[in-house]
């Protein structure tokens, strides 16, 4: 599972230092892909798998389809981390991101990880740090409940 956050770089060949942690799940392969938030979504091959099969089976007839799936598919791309940990961000997703080297975030978030720019980054960490907003923001999502059988 990827958790936590870490700040790496992305070298002047656009190359982005995965950390340590997330390699291990990367190496039966990885995609990535634009994100919906101003940042970029890396996903396992697995992942990626499941959220393809929940695309495809998506209306064509519906334009809200169409548009998830060009926003994720058209954008797609299959990384391998090279020896010392770095994958390759293709030049479109660096333009996406408005940044061509220097400091990125990764950001865990369970079955895939983000990566983000600090001011970027920043911004979510002070929304997500509102606790007054967090209280109406998530009082809807009952995230106590478990899938046990009775």
């Amino acid at each position: 599972m990827f958790l936590s956050q870490f700040q790496h770089n992305l070298d002047d060949k656009g190359r982005l230092m995965i950390p340590a942690r997330f390699r291990e799940l990367l190496e039966g392969g990885a995609y990535i892909t634009q994100g919906f938030d101003k940042c970029l979504m890396v996903m396992t091959a697995t992942y990626f798998g499941q959220v393809y099969k929940s695309i495809e089976v998506m209306s064509l007839a519906d334009p809200t389809a169409r548009f998830l799936r060009r926003l994720i598919l058209s954008n797609a791309y299959p990384v391998v981390a090279d020896r010392v940990g770095r994958i390759l961000v293709p030049q479109n997703l660096r333009t996406f991101l408005g940044i061509e080297n220097g400091e990125l975030i990764v950001a865990g978030q369970g079955e895939y990880f983000e990566v983000w720019t600090p001011a970027l980054w920043a911004e979510q960490m002070a929304q997500l740090q509102d606790t007054e907003a967090n209280n109406s923001r998530f009082a809807a999502l009952d995230i106590s409940k478990t899938n046990s059988a009775s």
